[in-house]
């Protein structure tokens, strides 16, 4: 036998779809690290659009980011990895409240996509769904 030691992956469970995706499940790093738990799965559910997960993050100064779906690598049963190193967690977006509907002389609101996701985040932890 080698003397080399055998290195396992961690073992995250079966991929499971987003929709499957339980809050409180880890939320580990690009570099493997365990940097919070998911806290909600934000998606369009009528029209099977997964829009990313809000997490509660353990480190730092702790609080809520929002991974937004290009970034989440991969779904399992027990953990989601995510595209983004331990180091850069706190620098994802926070969610926040939607700011109040202004008049526009017809011209609608032009807010992003993320800053629309960021808000419907905000929606979900704060109750206001």
């Amino acid at each position: 036998m080698d003397s080399e030691a055998i290195v396992r992956p961690v073992e995250y469970g079966e991929p499971i779809a987003y929709s499957a995706l339980k809050p409180g499940a880890d939320v580990i790093s690009a570099d493997g690290q365990d940097v919070g738990a998911v806290e909600h799965v934000l998606a369009d559910e009528e029209e099977d659009v997964f829009d990313g997960i809000v997490i509660d993050v353990k480190t730092g100064p702790g609080g809520h980011r929002f991974v937004d779906a290009p970034e989440v690598s991969s779904c399992h049963e027990g953990a989601v990895v995510i595209a983004v190193s331990a180091a850069d967690v706190e620098k994802l977006p926070e969610p926040k409240a939607n700011p109040a509907v202004m008049e526009s002389h017809g011209v609608e609101d032009t807010e992003g996509a993320l800053q629309q996701k960021l808000h419907r985040a905000w929606d979900l932890i704060s109750g206001n769904t």
